[in-house]
């Protein structure tokens, strides 16, 4: 058995199933490995192994409903228990715990005393009706909540397996929680960075989008400090670490999405409050009817008949119409915003997309497109040709961007003798001139300067910059409209970047330079205890702990990373900002549809309840309180699907 337990884990956490570790290890030893990986995936099994159990149930209880309304007497009686239990036996047992345990009482406690006093009076049928459509919506609700369950799965590509270290003259391929502070690391061109460190030698260009957000790689030479994290795109360098992994840049972003998904709370669903407040208040009636109205009339052996009516109110105010039209409005709700590319996951975001007031808004890929594209050149009409040759036979964004700017067809045998350095730009031989295109350290650029030196000298500039997406300024506008108090860039480009952009969308409030730390404290800044919701849009890996940080998390779902994306709340699909006032509209659309039908079912009830007492309602009142109501509910809760945007 011992042998067939390790084997067991080894296949969990081996090297197919666990991205993060080469070696295969015990399940047990997977937190000292820090493999958060597994953590997940056994947590996700879990959560899909309920969901299959509570459908099962669903289903063998809806076949033994059906198989008793062809059955009379004790058959017709059994059946109907046997589907009340399966279905109803959790339910039953958790209205108790939270009576002893909390001292408080919820829709669960409500359902079991509304089906309990059903079954009292005879109507066993209503009653295990009653909880298999609420057990239906569990359900439902328990599938939504498994797909938006928070993952950082995908966030495990920022550390790499491993290491490879100089060790005793000699190249050591070391895994990364092996690397310690003084080690010396050599990597290569294309290889991701696993640890913090200093550059002893080498230069290179360096990717830390996954850090930052900034799109524009990053020069770096001896001295210079490199992040876990980034990419390595050009040279080969050798870096002394400074920092083991555990402490590193890119080890710091998967801590801060686990600690704010521990932080932020589920937000307690309205069917949830309201049941808590509604039960208390239809116990309390039915208790003081059963038993205090008898003393009152003076007629002890009217006692059964008071008695009676006590039940007939529970049944009468059965929590029906409640618990199908709620859940279904939201759900409707959902299935609307995804008709109209946006993925809400859940009826909680709903609820917070509603009460929305302050919104911070990332840059790279968010406000803007995330490509580099010329905003200007000066020095002649003949520099972006040059420049455009020049840089043909390279793959840095910067280079892509001017091509694509020059848009003709590259004349590659007028082109000779290029050269790339890592850091210091392209030369190459043009036409019989010497061209070089380097950066310009301009920095009071709205963008990225580009030098365009022809035989050595200075002959002209280019000038690129992340261009804004055409919808985002309307969209910045229309949250504004919507009554939202606060927007905000954050950003982790330059200053003199970030404004430039942020002034073009509509945005006076930026906060450039952040660090993915920087960016989830100015969150925690901007969420208050006022009822208002923050939300958070962005794109990158770097977003995902801001994201998961932020009342409602926002991700880019056309272009935008699988971190962002798994951790967010909500996923705008196609990536056009403007769908967010959107959401926020049939948010807020659903919600006051939410509050209709549980207006209309409350009042309609207590209107039966009222003449049921002084036994003005018959059985045809208890009939349309419960069922009637329910019906005219649910079809206004089909409303919220056919909101469209104009």
């Amino acid at each position: 058995m011992k042998g067939e337990n390790v084997m067991a884990e080894e296949i969990l956490c081996g090297s197919e199933s666990c991205a993060k570790h080469k070696h295969k290890h015990k399940h047990d030893n997977c937190e000292e490995h820090g493999c958060s990986c597994c953590e997940e995936k056994l947590r996700g099994e879990e959560d899909k192994g309920e969901i299959r159990t509570q459908l099962i149930k669903i289903i063998l209880a809806g076949a033994l409903f059906i198989a008793a309304l062809f059955f009379e007497g004790i058959p017709h009686h059994a059946l109907l228990g046997v589907a009340y239990l399966i279905v109803g036996a959790e339910v039953i047992i958790n209205a108790i715990k939270e009576l002893i345990t909390e001292h408080s009482i919820d829709e669960e406690f409500l359902m079991t005393v509304a089906t309990v006093g059903a079954i009292g009076i005879g109507e066993t049928t209503e009653a295990v009706a009653v909880m298999l459509f609420y057990s239906v919506g569990e359900l439902l609700e328990d599938i939504a909540c498994e797909r938006s369950r928070r993952s950082i799965t995908s966030l495990l590509a920022l550390r790499p397996d491993s290491v490879t270290v100089k060790r005793g003259g000699e190249l050591v391929d070391t895994a990364v929680e092996d690397v310690r502070a003084g080690d010396v690391a050599v990597i290569v061109a294309g290889e991701r960075i696993a640890v913090d460190g200093i550059i002893l030698s080498g230069e290179t260009a360096i990717d830390n989008s996954a850090l930052t957000g900034e799109s524009l790689p990053v020069n770096a030479k001896a001295g210079d400090p490199v992040y876990g994290g980034g990419i390595n795109t050009s040279g080969s360098i050798e870096v002394e670490v400074t920092r083991p992994y555990g402490e590193s840049s890119a080890a710091r972003i998967l801590e801060l999405v686990e600690n704010a998904q521990e932080k932020k709370a589920k937000a307690e669903r309205f069917i949830t409050r309201f049941a808590k407040k509604y039960t208390v208040a239809v116990v309390a009636l039915a208790l003081a009817i059963a038993f205090v109205c008898p003393i009152f009339t003076g007629y002890a052996d009217t006692f059964t008949e008071w008695f009676y009516r006590g039940l007939t109110l529970l049944v009468v105010s059965c929590p029906c119409a409640f618990v199908i039209s709620v859940p279904l409005s939201f759900f409707a709700g959902i299935g609307c915003a995804s008709r109209n590319g946006i993925l809400i996951k859940g009826a909680a975001s709903i609820e917070a997309l509603a009460k929305l007031s302050n919104v911070a808004l990332d840059k790279t890929g968010t406000l803007t497109t995330g490509e580099l594209s010329v905003t200007s050149v000066s020095g002649g009409e003949d520099i972006l040709r040059l420049a455009a040759h020049a840089e043909s036979r390279s793959t840095h964004p910067i280079a892509k961007a001017i091509v694509r700017a020059y848009g003709e067809k590259i004349d590659n045998s007028a082109v000779a003798d290029a050269v790339e350095q890592a850091g210091k730009g392209i030369k190459a031989t043009v036409g019989g001139a010497e061209i070089t295109v380097c950066r310009s350290e301009d920095p009071s650029a709205s963008g990225i300067a580009v030098a365009v030196l022809k035989n050595g000298e200075p002959a002209g500039t280019i000038t690129l910059s992340d261009s804004l997406k055409p919808d985002s300024a309307a969209a910045v506008a229309e949250l504004k409209k919507l009554g939202v108090e606060k927007v905000v860039m954050l950003s982790g480009d330059r200053k003199q970047s970030a404004e430039s952009v942020a002034s073009e969308a509509g945005i006076s409030d930026v906060r450039a330079e952040l660090t993915p730390e920087g960016k989830c404290r100015e969150i925690e800044s901007m969420i208050t205890d006022k009822g208002g919701k923050t939300v958070f849009v962005g794109d990158g890996i770097n977003d995902a702990p801001v994201l998961a940080e932020a009342d409602i998390g926002v991700a880019m779902g056309g272009l935008g990373s699988d971190a962002a994306i798994e951790t967010a709340d909500v996923v705008i699909l196609d990536d056009r900002l403007s769908r967010l006032p959107l959401a926020v509209k049939i948010s807020r659309r659903t919600m006051k549809i939410v509050y209709e039908c549980v207006a209309f079912a409350f009042l309609t009830k207590l209107v039966i309840i009222a003449l049921e007492l002084f036994g003005y309602a018959g059985m045809w009142a208890a009939v349309f309180a419960d069922v009637g109501v329910t019906v005219l509910a649910i079809l206004n809760s089909l409303r919220a699907l056919n909101y469209k945007a104009r």
